[in-house]
């Protein structure tokens, strides 16, 4: 029987109200309590039922304490979600800089896209973070990169009506 033969254990109720209370101690950004039950070995890669991650959530509601303490114990920064997206996605995508900063101190990939092709970089340029797209254009994100569709960082924020980000771009593409 292959692995992905085998069925997937089922939780009783105790468990599952458990898992739910430690993915909303993630979401509050609770990162003591986090802390104390990865030190009696919660897995930090543990997910919800999309996919996210314990560090996907934190990432996205902007605990960078939580985040910090998932990360020093083992939390992978590229584990992706249903979706494909990153916890540096989600970051870009909230504009969050300092999660962004401390992820990729942690390993995330800068250039990590997600299934349709997008990156951080992407996402920024959408949003009009300027700030951001400087950040990772300066951590060795490539400001050519083309999603799926072929539509380049430029291109996202052009979309956008990014005037911001789109200005940058342009300069830098020039």
């Amino acid at each position: 029987m292959s692995q992905a033969d085998k069925p997937k254990p089922q939780l009783d109720d105790a468990a599952l109200a458990f898992a739910e209370q430690v993915f909303d101690s993630t979401r509050q950004g609770d990162a003591a309590r986090l802390a104390d039950l990865l030190g009696r070995g919660l897995p930090p890669n543990i997910r919800n039922h999309n996919g996210d991650s314990l560090l996907m959530l934190a990432a996205y509601h902007g605990h960078r304490d939580a985040a910090r303490v998932l990360l020093e114990n083992g939390a992978d920064p590229q584990l992706r979600n249903d979706k494909g997206q990153t916890p540096l996605a989600g970051a870009a995508f909230k504009g969050d800089l300092a999660m962004i900063k401390l992820l990729l101190e942690h390993g995330a990939d800068v250039e990590g896209a997600s299934p349709d092709g997008k990156t951080a970089l992407m996402m920024a340029a959408m949003f009009n973070r300027t700030e951001i797209v400087e950040y990772l254009i300066a951590q060795g994100a490539n400001p050519n990169a083309a999603d799926n569709n072929g539509a380049t960082p430029l291109a996202a924020a052009a979309l956008m009506g990014a005037a911001d980000t789109h200005a940058l771009l342009s300069k830098i593409g020039s």
